[in-house]
């Protein structure tokens, strides 16, 4: 039976969107926001590109390791105090940045920066499943959806806007003051959503056991597996269709900007038509739907880059494939976590470290092979066939040797 797991004194659901779809937008603002500022920031240390674009790579790994410690660690303390810790220190890091001296010291503070948002990320999706259940956790995942989408639309925006009356700078001190807002939002809005008497106890050998225990729980990975490998989509979209727009099909920044911003649009639609349609579906089988559609536009996008077509024909299966992430991130993420209540926090990290290894992995291939068109395709396509592949073979295919040996519970 569906439930909502109610937390006395929580904040009303809108407003807890609000909260928690801005602390989960901690990555795509401190990313996209800074990235107009790129050629600035090697200017002003005197440095190559490379180097400064090294301070992203150190970034998402803070991000990483950060979820792989606040999540386990919240399951022992509890959300509110570790989400706090991190907001604080997220703060004091971007406000250093802004007051950089050198390009290392600008990395290691990156890293720290990375490192304490981790918190808002991964604790938002535990809050969330603290406090939701079944069809209703997806429900809200999916109204999360629509908060945290509209970060990567305006921050870059954003960041330009700062640009103009601003150095540099600037966009790490407004990134300071997100930090202290959020900071004072949560501390007088958010009450702790994890229940003394359901937190485990921890150490590191317990960590690194509930991490295995989540590995070999077909009801976690099978889900988590198949969402972290759509994520190689949506990365490799980001990391090459601004070559591929631009470069290739010759569309100005101002053009390229609008299609970036449609494209998150549409993924907060996707996932709000999965809101109000989850209860009569299902979260598998709109899972099903939407890896399904990832595969299928992803697949006519790569033909049409084949044949050189032109940008007209291009962009209709460019914004289905990246639409269809709204639908597996939030029936994914909602089914990944389904049961696992007591350890959301270790399970959330988890589902984040996946991810972001996934997008690690997948943003330098769309630089292989000097053609960013059919290298963007290609990635895209194998991404959500590879998803396709991981549900068929760990949830389907359980499913199925479940029903002929009801005995078995293995991967």
């Amino acid at each position: 039976m569906d439930s909502v797991d109610h937390q006395p004194n929580q904040p009303t659901r809108l407003k807890l969107a609000a909260i928690l779809g801005s602390l989960a937008a901690f990555a795509p603002l401190s990313i996209d926001m800074y990235l107009p500022a790129l050629p600035l920031i090697a200017q002003q240390f005197n440095t190559t590109a490379s180097l400064v674009q090294l301070s992203l790579t150190f970034f998402v790994a803070g991000i990483a390791l950060g979820q792989l410690v606040i999540g386990p660690l919240s399951d022992v303390r509890g959300r509110r105090k570790p989400l706090l810790i991190g907001l604080i220190i997220y703060s004091i890091a971007s406000l250093l940045c802004a007051f950089s001296t050198s390009i290392w010291g600008f990395i290691l503070l990156r890293f720290i920066q990375g490192l304490s948002g981790a918190a808002g990320i991964v604790l938002s999706r535990a809050i969330v499943r603290d406090i939701y259940s079944g069809i209703e956790l997806t429900k809200f995942f999916s109204l999360l959806a629509l908060v945290n989408g509209i970060a990567p639309i305006l921050a870059p925006i954003l960041g330009g806007v700062i640009l103009l009356f601003a150095p540099w700078n600037g966009v790490f001190i407004i990134l300071s003051v997100i930090g202290v807002i959020m900071f004072i939002l949560v501390f007088t809005s958010l009450p702790e959503s994890h229940a003394e008497e359901l937190r485990t106890e921890g150490g590191i050998k317990k960590t690194f056991i509930t991490f295995k225990q989540l590995i070999l729980d077909r009801s976690f990975i099978g889900y988590a597996l198949p969402l972290a490998s759509i994520y190689g989509l949506l990365f490799a979209y980001i990391s090459g269709s601004s070559f591929v727009l631009q470069e290739v099909y010759g569309v100005s920044p101002q053009t390229f900007s609008l299609i970036f911003a449609a494209n998150g649009v549409f993924i907060s639609i996707a996932a709000q038509i999965m809101g109000r349609i989850v209860g009569r579906f299902g979260e598998s089988k709109l899972l099903v739907m939407g890896v399904s559609i990832a595969f299928v536009a992803s697949t006519v996008l790569l033909i049409l880059l084949v044949l050189k077509a032109s940008l007209v024909f291009i962009l209709p299966p460019l914004l289905i494939a990246v639409a269809s992430i709204g639908i597996v991130s939030t029936t994914g993420q909602s089914l990944a976590l389904q049961n696992q209540g007591k350890v959301a926090g270790s399970a959330a990290a988890l589902i984040g470290v996946l991810q972001y290894v996934v997008a690690g992995t997948v943003a330098p291939l769309t630089g292989i092979g000097g053609n960013p068109s059919i290298a963007m395709g290609l990635v895209m396509t194998s991404s959500s066939f590879i998803s396709i592949v991981f549900f068929v073979l760990i949830i389907s295919l359980g499913n199925w040797k479940l029903r002929q040996d009801p005995k078995s519970e293995s991967v």
